[in-house]
């Protein structure tokens, strides 16, 4: 069993959802933890909330990781603080909704600097150091979405299904070197990952990122590879791309999210044009 008390863990995207959740709870585990997000005044409260409730080390950086020298910015100020980063929580996320064509690029292709590149050059970077010194661990958290095409949230869902594949192959590769590896796949979570767009999620159909939290930490604590941190039936649901011709299942899904109105989904212009 993985222990967290008095290890020292970096989470990405801790100013909102699923990151603040992962921060308080490795906190009420013992862990220290450093926070990275883009909005410095969100993880300072953040980081307040934290010293408040446990009695931990609590630090922040602000690093846009989606920018080209967000990540190496980021290990840069790690070094001068000469802090050793013994779990690495991947939470940082984003993505596109609506038609591809009529997607702003820009929201797509960030989607993948953040989700792919970010995560990649992480885990780079601190897992190589978490080799050298025989122990640390690895959360890289996937979704649901990784598991089949997603019209409607193309570039979403494969970005995340890049990082199923590429948490399965690194946990394998360091398979008994004393760093664990894991893709958390959580479903819909009651977050703000559609703010900005004209989409909504019905609260009745998604988990709250406390409990996403809690059993993610358990997981990895048990050493699993993959996680699936939220109701039982979003397990069940991997299940069928599984079992499935993939133009089946990308029709399904495709039905799904039509139904759902995501093919009418645009970014919302808040500047008054």
């Amino acid at each position: 069993m993985y222990r967290y008390q008095g290890v020292t863990a970096l989470v990405t995207g801790a100013s909102k959802g699923l990151g603040v959740a992962y921060a308080h709870e490795l906190a009420r585990r013992g862990a220290h933890v450093v926070l990275v997000a883009r909005s410095g005044d969100a993880l300072r409260r953040v980081a307040d909330e934290i010293r408040e409730a446990h009695r931990v080390d609590v630090n922040s950086v602000t690093a846009d990781l989606a920018e080209p020298d967000g990540v190496r910015g980021l290990i840069a100020e790690l070094d001068r603080q000469d802090r050793t980063v013994d779990l690495l929580v991947n939470n940082a996320g984003a993505g596109a909704v609506g038609p591809f064509l009529s997607t702003p690029l820009r929201r797509n292709v960030g989607s993948v600097e953040l989700n792919i590149t970010a995560l990649m050059s992480l885990t780079h970077v601190l897992g190589g150091r978490m080799a050298e010194r025989g122990h640390g661990g690895i959360i890289n958290v996937a979704s649901t979405a990784a598991f089949q095409p997603m019209p409607y949230q193309a570039g979403y869902a494969a970005t995340k299904a890049f990082v199923l594949s590429f948490t399965e192959s690194l946990a394998e590769e360091l398979r008994g070197t004393g760093v664990r590896v894991m893709a958390a796949h959580p479903g819909a979570t009651d977050t703000g990952f559609f703010d900005g767009t004209s989409v909504t999620m019905n609260p009745a159909f998604t988990d709250a990122p406390e409990g996403v939290a809690v059993k993610t930490l358990d997981a990895f604590a048990k050493g699993t590879v993959n996680s699936y941190p939220g109701r039982t039936i979003n397990r069940v649901a991997t299940w069928v791309p599984r079992a499935l011709p993939r133009t089946t299942v990308t029709r399904l899904t495709g039905r799904l999210n039509r139904k759902l109105g995501l093919h009418r989904a645009h970014d919302i212009d808040h500047s008054g044009h």
